[in-house]
């Protein structure tokens, strides 16, 4: 037989001098081998380690012929781990016992005294079956993850102001290496397709990207997320589940809205960073896992580590190269390229023929604001396109937009004061947000923790 590894392997047998001879055999082609005799030990084994195969002894001290023992074992294995690779052995072979023990969820079946050259090709074939089922399990687990970004529409950034010209060129610089990346700005300015352009251009282009809305995930449901679990874990988890850590193993993963963490869960964060691998909820085996790690969010994460709401070691983490996103506001030559785009995506989509914007159109939409950034500005493209008669897209056809102000002015109540100003600022905030202090503090860009501190400083 070749010189292969064989893995990780446990035998469970009561026969001290066929563990020691078993182990002498197999160490010189496995990656482990574990020995126990006590089969009582098997619950504990099978939930903190990763074994290829295990090889059980059907008949211990208690019962030496029936094989009851070894099929009793065998169903405590399978519940912790239905995937398990388990091959039954025995002194006292019988056809009946074979076809039951696979029925019952074993490999295979061989008897001792073994030839080692069998014993070696049994264990062989079985490692490669364990290999296999791991390999369906990851491919599955990011086939559901590819078919869920093939549903993401738009995967082209388009830019050719100074600004999105400097950022084309840091991606070009960091996608070739494996530096973590945070992407900073506004909701709706495009980290997200920043972020695939990072990966697609990076060498795991081939491997898979995998994006999390850290927003969106609850405390609760933060770690079976990210880092899985076993079935029965927890009421809902009916079955083995890779969290997105795994599933993103050789690839990106990209992690948006990390500012949104709160403190306990930046420290499970930053742990798992630190040490490359995962634990899934509901046992204590590691799981090592290579990724490539993009970060984004919209809060100024900088003044929240001064702020103490935002870890200073985690964000050494995670920002090995920074790029900022700037509003499309700050992108005016920007927007007559985006409109042509929604323009000809919704044209073809809603099956209307237009050839593109008068002149009044291009300018209302270069004059507006755009709180909501690109985001907003592919809506009001779509609406119009929707409302539209003609083959032109009139300013006319943007009536919802001209309602709202370009840009508001705070204010200042003549005063150039900066707390003065600052204090306006924040109690136009609430006024404006019915007395909400996280919808006001979202609008401010704050914490909610900092918004207090400022209410507290300025008697509000």
């Amino acid at each position: 037989m070749e010189d292969t590894s064989l893995g990780k392997i446990l035998i469970v047998d009561d026969n001290e001098d066929l563990l020691f001879a078993a182990k002498m055999l197999l160490k010189k082609y496995a990656k482990e081998v574990t020995i126990e005799k006590d089969p009582r030990r098997i619950p504990f084994l099978v939930n903190n380690n990763n074994y290829d195969v295990i090889l059980l002894d059907m008949n211990f001290t208690e019962d030496t012929t029936s094989g009851k023992e070894g099929f009793h074992w065998l169903k405590q294995i399978k519940e912790i781990d239905p995937k398990a690779v388990v091959i039954l052995i025995t002194a006292f072979g019988d056809v009946e016992m074979a076809v039951q023990a696979l029925k019952e969820g074993a490999t295979d079946f061989i008897l001792k005294p073994w030839q080692n050259e069998k014993l070696l090709a049994t264990l062989s074939a079985a490692s490669r079956l364990k290999e296999s089922y791991d390999q369906v399990d990851n491919i599955s687990q990011k086939s559901r993850q590819l078919q869920a970004d093939m549903k993401k529409p738009f995967s082209e950034i388009i830019g050719q102001s100074s600004s999105m010209k400097n950022i084309f060129s840091i991606i070009d610089k960091v996608a070739q290496t494996d530096a973590n990346v945070l992407i900073l700005g506004e909701n709706g300015t495009g980290k997200e397709l920043i972020a695939r352009a990072i990966h697609d251009r990076s060498l795991r282009r081939d491997e898979i990207f995998v994006g999390v809305d850290m927003g969106a995930i609850t405390e609760t449901l933060f770690e079976s997320e990210l880092f899985g679990h076993k079935r029965g874990a927890f009421t809902d988890a009916k079955e083995d589940r890779a969290g997105r850590f795994e599933v993103a193993d050789k690839g990106t993963l990209f992690l948006d809205e990390i500012g949104n963490l709160s403190m306990p869960l930046q420290s499970k964060l930053l742990t798992v960073l630190q040490k490359r691998e995962v634990t899934r909820i509901g046992t204590n085996k590691s799981i090592p896992v290579d990724i490539r790690l993009i970060c984004a969010t919209n809060m100024k994460v900088h003044d929240m580590v001064m702020e103490n709401t935002f870890r200073q070691d985690l964000l050494y983490r995670v920002n090995t190269v920074e790029i900022f996103l700037p509003p499309l506001r700050e992108r005016q030559d920007d927007i007559p390229l985006l409109a042509n785009h929604f323009l000809k995506v919704y044209a073809k989509k809603y099956r209307k023929d237009f050839s593109g914007f008068k002149p009044a159109a291009i300018q209302l939409l270069q004059n507006y604001s755009w709180p909501g950034n690109i985001r907003e500005l592919q809506h009001a493209i779509e609406r119009a396109i929707i409302m539209a008669e003609g083959q032109e897209l009139d300013s006319r056809d943007f009536f919802f937009l001209s309602s709202k102000p370009s840009a508001e002015k705070v204010k200042t109540n003549g005063t150039l004061n900066l707390d003065e100003v600052e204090k306006n600022v924040i109690q136009k905030a609430i006024d404006k947000n019915g007395g909400n202090i996280s919808k006001a503090a979202k609008e401010l860009g704050l914490t909610r923790a900092s918004l207090y501190r400022r209410l507290e400083k300025y008697g509000l």
